[in-house]
């Protein structure tokens, strides 16, 4: 054998084989590096996408929880209000039927001591009726002499 023979078709077979490789295996493989590399950069895009959504939450977030914490305080703050009004309304209430209590009672207080003259008044009359019998000596007629009877239990 001739080495100069071998080596024409060994150069030969490799120039078939890259011609072969160029025209079908690296087509393929290019292909797919590219997809690979498209995958990669979509990836890379929609991290950065999530990374600025997720920024944006949280500054949402952020927001809602003042807004929230400023709505609680204003609630709060309503109905300290509102409880401090319901105190007052209840005093007011309290002081008026304590007034009203007081005022009955008066009133009832009044009437008893009234009653108490009359009867004090009736007891006297009679009282005068009898002191007056033992110190005439005679029985007074209570019905013929009222005149007598009302006009002293009146000055009494």
């Amino acid at each position: 054998m001739n080495i100069n023979l071998t080596l024409i078709g060994q150069t030969i077979s490799f120039a078939l084989f890259v011609l072969f490789c160029s025209k079908y295996v690296w087509p393929a493989l290019i292909s797919i590096m590219e997809e690979r590399e498209k995958k990669i950069a979509d990836g890379l895009e929609a991290a950065e996408r999530a990374d600025k959504d997720l920024e944006l939450a949280q500054q949402k977030a952020i927001q809602q929880m003042r807004e929230a914490k400023d709505e609680a305080a204003g609630i709060i703050e309503s109905a300290n209000k509102r409880a401090s009004q319901i105190v007052e309304e209840a005093k007011d209430q309290a002081r008026a039927e304590g007034d009203r209590l007081k005022a009955a009672a008066e009133a009832e207080v009044e009437q008893e001591v009234s009653r108490a003259k009359e009867e004090l008044r009736g007891k006297v009359a009679a009282l005068a009726l009898a002191g007056a019998e033992k110190v005439l000596g005679a029985s007074i007629d209570e019905k013929a002499n009222s005149e007598l009877v009302s006009q002293l239990a009146a000055d009494l």
